[in-house]
């Protein structure tokens, strides 16, 4: 006689995806285990002047008024952020992409005072401001 009952072999008691929350897309998440801010920008060097072009889903279009040249655009970035972001540069760190025109942006958790929503307001109204 075999017992019959439970979860059929090989399949797990899993809670489905409706019961947790829908995972953050977007140019702005938030790291789960530390708490900060993670910018995805899309970088456009060798710009007049520094700025936000475009939000998008794939990132933040920012240009940037430094050519590719031994780290300088990347200095700037972080340089035109904490300006616009009111941030200190030592709150604001490159953490992938220092040969790449895609870049991941972190902001320190504990020097930053933005929330997600308030960061993709302030790129947005720079965007729009087209400055």
């Amino acid at each position: 006689m075999s017992k019959k009952g439970g979860t059929a072999k090989g399949k797990k008691n899993v809670p489905t995806e409706s019961s947790a929350a829908a995972p953050i897309t977007g140019p702005v998440l938030v790291d789960a285990k530390t708490g900060n801010l993670i910018v995805k920008i899309l970088a456009k060097p060798g710009a007049k002047t520094s700025g936000i072009t475009d939000v998008s889903e794939e990132g933040v279009g920012c240009q940037i008024a430094a050519p590719p040249i031994d780290g300088e655009a990347n200095t700037e970035l972080i340089r035109y952020l904490s300006k616009l972001l009111e941030l200190r540069k030592s709150d604001i760190s490159l953490d992938r992409g220092s040969k790449s025109r895609q870049k991941t942006i972190v902001l320190d958790k504990d020097g930053c005072r933005h929330t997600r929503e308030q960061l993709l307001t302030i790129f947005r109204s720079e965007a729009s401001s087209g400055s």
